[in-house]
């Protein structure tokens, strides 16, 4: 039966300033998102009688583009985490959605030559635009960040050493995924998703 590595504390810190981060990038994303829904929907109405089928029909345009970008986001990260380049087609509606976000949200400020309307209604989708392009580097380097922290000091548990254990469990037939590698090895969650990730890598190429 193989011996877990002894966990030791070393990159905790590391991974609780990775949940904090993006925890905290998400949030700015929404309430940013958010802020344009009701800028958006002012553009849309243009002026239609409140409750009325445009007025309540513009409601629905901000939250389509935004349902579409945080999709993106989303599998961005996932993407990213496992090195998998996403291709034209994902990245050009990631730029059109941000570009017709803010394109909606400050018509009516450039319209009415209004330099304190510009920067009011640029400055929300341009932090949304700014904290897309942030979060997934961010995430992935944490993530390397972690793994260091584990490579770092010859008195802490290596990659490869988790990486050996993990493998030695492996037995044919059996899911690999994060959770069952923290499960054989008694690695952080931070790294048991790269974890998982090599040794299905390595056990594709055996099959």
């Amino acid at each position: 039966m193989t011996r877990n590595p002894k966990r030791t504390a070393g990159p905790e810190p590391v991974e609780r300033v990775a949940v904090q981060v993006d925890r905290l990038c998400w949030t700015g994303i929404l309430l940013g998102l958010a802020f344009t829904m009701t800028n958006v929907q002012q553009f849309a109405a243009a002026g239609a009688r409140p409750w009325s089928s445009t007025w309540l029909g513009a409601w629905l345009l901000d939250p389509m583009v935004s349902l579409v970008l945080l999709a993106i986001l989303r599998a961005e990260q996932v993407t990213a985490r496992y090195q998998v380049r996403t291709g034209a087609w994902v990245r050009g509606a990631k730029w059109f959605t941000l570009a017709a976000t803010y394109v909606m949200n400050t018509w009516q400020a450039f319209a009415e030559r209004s330099p304190a309307l510009v920067v009011l209604h640029s400055v929300p989708p341009l932090v949304v635009f700014v904290a897309v392009e942030a979060v997934t580097d961010l995430r992935d380097k944490l993530g390397a960040a972690i793994t260091a922290a584990f490579t770092d000091s010859p008195r802490r548990t290596s990659f490869a050493d988790y990486l050996a254990a993990a493998r030695a469990a492996y037995a044919p037939g059996t899911l690999v995924t994060p959770a069952w590698v923290r499960e054989v090895t008694g690695c952080s969650r931070g790294l048991s998703s790269r974890l998982a990730a090599e040794l299905r890598a390595e056990v594709g190429k055996r099959s």
